[in-house]
């Protein structure tokens, strides 16, 4: 084989892609020319390969600071697969088996070590002040999210990277992180004392997921039903204690559920032995505690769900974005109750720093209002973390549930009015109970006496609660931060209680079934397929989804490859995977279509890649656009169906460009498009007036904002 000597040219031969996502290409470049790089991406976006190519192509060794055990030897296992030199040192390893590794590092025969931060400046720092006698191309800093105290997963051992720089002053650090706010952001930049670095913001959307948040009533019953659904399927169930997760797996197995525990309480080699078999699909359920999951690669789970409220949106989205990581559709579902709120902020407190208690009950609080939501989760996901989106998904339950406009004007009155007599000094459990009239002792006698006391008995204590929420949310009141949250009156406050200005509630009353997104393919031969997979992989002694993911196998189930050149046309199919496994599927799938009289489909696809889950709006007067549009019908036939000037409907259809519904070549002639693009890169700028001011007429704002919407699906407008 030739020596690889281009990225493109590593990127298909060792790893089985013909084209970069998100920001990989620029990235990697940036790394290629000695430049210090932040890169946050989500969960299954491919963080790996921007440091995996770089050390590939570049002499020397790339150092990996990696915060797990099961992290490391998940990468390694995975880069030994595709024919690349790597190693890591950790606890894991006997004595001899990590002289074979630092012999190898010695000799130049590794590309890739992978290290946890403790060891790397362990003993007088002797293994860094070694490694400075090395050849070392890049330090790539995983998790770099460890490193903050503002962040969701502080780690002070991560603090010790920071000196990296003082040892290797010339050496491109690049650190990488799925999940970061902005303070979080600022705090990583600022610890690890970067020269200058470009960094690489990508879009935290995972359109593949859906999310669904639902309030506990018999939450083992309705968790049963869910999986009644994905029997099949691989999943993690997460639970916040030790004991939860124990019980939980217990009755999983009971019920005839293939599910094991994981929690730090377990001794090691039971920890890593339930790992494992989750990991090579010898059971499907994993229960577990948040100590569970940082890191793993397993592509092909297929559900995450929260049997309790996550201390934070920062983790929630991390543990969520396990699931579904091949890109194949994958469920989130998280149970909660205002108990879990209450009981949270116990365990949150830190004695003697009451700023950093202040960070996470914040954290905190941000995490109920997503739960009591009443809106697109994606929404309030992206935005939290700095990021616009259209009102609504399609693909979580807010947006795949109809919805009863209701006037709660008197309700809203009602509890203004409490909030007001009890001179803004209470929580919202307390203003329940006085509104309700309870006989309780919590309640002072003075607030029994107060004509508003009662006035609110034909109401539940969970209907009361819930308008309670609606109110904050849509800043009608305000609640303080701290342990114990106080509910005070808006500066809307004073127009709602006068009558001025009128509330809405929006109430769900309607599931719609959830959109079906998968790829059509053979799915016998699919099975077929993942049982070949499975063989390899106990060969191999690796999890079978480092062998191939799923989306790998659906696309050889959809398109039916017939020889080796069809077959480098699937994802995942690289030179090094062809010559150890090219023949065995191929085997099997020209088999399956001798015996069903079928042919290769492979010229029939439209793009080099099976279709993805993308959401649709629905319940919306843009579904409505797109849907006569896939009937054939022009845009100004469309407009005088629905009776509607034209420009609404070229907005609707470019705002399907964002959501992967519509092609953007579907809409702008490629000319215009190559234009349109270089203008916006020209101007640095996301509107849309002055990009039209300098194309002038021949150019519609409907096009330049299908051309606008697809730059911010394909991330172009990230910082650098």
């Amino acid at each position: 084989m030739k020596e690889l000597t281009t990225i493109k040219e590593v990127l298909f031969n060792k790893f089985g892609y013909r084209e970069f996502r998100n920001n990989q290409q620029a990235i990697i470049e940036s790394i290629l020319k000695k430049q210090d790089c932040f890169v946050l991406m989500p969960t299954g976006g491919g963080k790996s390969l921007c440091y995996q190519i770089p050390a590939m192509i570049s002499n020397g060794v790339t150092i990996v600071i990696s915060p797990l055990i099961a992290l490391m030897k998940d990468q390694v296992d995975a880069l030994r697969i595709n024919g690349i030199d790597a190693a890591y040192l950790n606890s894991s390893l006997s004595s001899a088996q990590q002289s074979t590794v630092l012999e190898k590092l010695k000799q130049g025969k590794l590309k890739l070590l992978y290290i946890a931060p403790e060891r790397l400046f362990s003993n007088d720092e002797s293994f860094i002040k070694y490694l400075s006698t090395l050849k070392v191309s890049l330090f790539a800093i995983d998790e770099a999210h460890c490193i903050s105290d503002w962040g969701h997963d502080f780690r002070p051992e991560y603090l010790q990277v920071k000196s990296i720089k003082k040892h290797f002053p010339e050496v491109p650090i690049i650190a990488l992180t799925a999940t970061a706010d902005a303070q979080t952001r600022k705090d990583i930049l600022e610890k690890l004392k970067l020269n200058q670095p470009k960094v690489f913001v990508s879009s935290f959307n995972r359109a593949n997921i859906s999310y669904k948040v639902a309030l506990k009533n018999n939450a083992k019953g309705q968790l049963f039903d869910f999986l009644d659904q994905h029997k099949n399927d691989s999943g993690i169930i997460y639970t916040l204690s030790r004991n939860s997760a124990e019980t939980l797996a217990q009755d999983l197995s009971i019920n005839g559920f293939q599910a094991l525990a994981y929690h730090a309480g377990l001794p090691n080699h039971q920890r890593a032995e339930n790992q494992s078999r989750f990991l090579k699909d010898e059971v499907k359920i994993m229960v577990a505690t948040i100590a569970f999951g940082m890191g793993i690669n397993k592509s092909n789970v297929r559900f995450v769900v929260h049997m309790d409220m996550p201390k934070n949106i920062e983790g929630y989205y991390q543990e969520t974005g396990r699931a579904g990581r091949d890109g194949l559709p994958s469920k989130a579902l998280l149970f909660y109750s205002m108990g879990d709120l209450v009981k949270l902020r116990k365990f949150l407190e830190i004695e003697g720093n009451q700023a950093q208690t202040n960070v996470l009950l914040n954290k905190l609080n941000k995490m109920g209002d997503f739960c009591k939501s009443n809106g697109c989760r994606r929404k309030f996901l992206l935005n939290y973390f700095g990021e616009n989106f259209p009102d609504t998904c399609g693909n979580c339950d807010f947006c795949l549930s109809t919805h009863e406009k209701t006037d709660i004007t008197t309700i809203a009155q009602k509890a203004l009015s409490a909030v007001v007599r009890l001179r803004e000094n209470y929580g919202i459990n307390y203003l329940v109970d006085f509104l309700k009239g309870a006989q309780s002792e919590k309640i002072k006698a003075e607030h029994k006496a107060l004509k508003t006391y009662g006035v609110g008995k034909d109401l539940s204590k969970e209907e009361w609660q819930g308008y309670f929420n609606h109110l904050i949310q849509n800043n009608y009141l305000l609640q303080t931060s701290g342990t114990y949250p106080v509910v005070k009156l808006a500066s809307k406050s004073k127009d709602v209680l006068q009558g001025i200005e009128k509330v809405y509630y929006f109430k769900k009353i309607e599931k719609r079934e959830e959109r079906k997104v998968t790829p059509e393919y053979e799915s016998d031969l699919f099975d077929h397929l993942k049982r070949i997979r499975y063989r390899l992989a106990k060969e191999e002694e690796v999890p079978p989804y480092l062998i191939f993911s799923d989306a790998t196998l659906v696309e050889l189930s959809t398109y039916l490859p017939q020889n080796i050149e069809e077959l480098t046309s699937i994802a995942g199919f690289g030179q090094v995977k062809i010559e150890k496994y090219g023949e065995k599927f191929l085997y099997a799938i020209r088999n399956y279509c001798k015996i069903n009289n079928f042919s290769s489909r492979v010229k029939t696809r439209n793009s080099g890649f099976v279709r993805k889950a993308a959401p649709v709006i629905k319940n919306s007067t843009k579904n409505e656009s797109l849907s006569f549009f896939r009937q054939g019908k022009s845009i100004s036939e469309i407009a005088k169906l629905r009776g509607l000037s034209v420009n609404t409907v070229e907005s609707h259809l470019a705002e399907m460009i964002y959501l992967g519904e519509i092609q953007l070549t579907e809409l702008v002639s490629t000319e215009k498009i190559e234009v349109i693009r270089s203008t916006f890169q020209k101007h640095g700028s996301e509107r849309l007036a002055p990009i039209k001011e300098v194309l002038g007429d021949n150019y519609t704002y409907a096009e330049i904002k299908a051309v606008q919407y697809y730059l911010k699906r394909t991330n172009k407008f990230n910082s650098n």
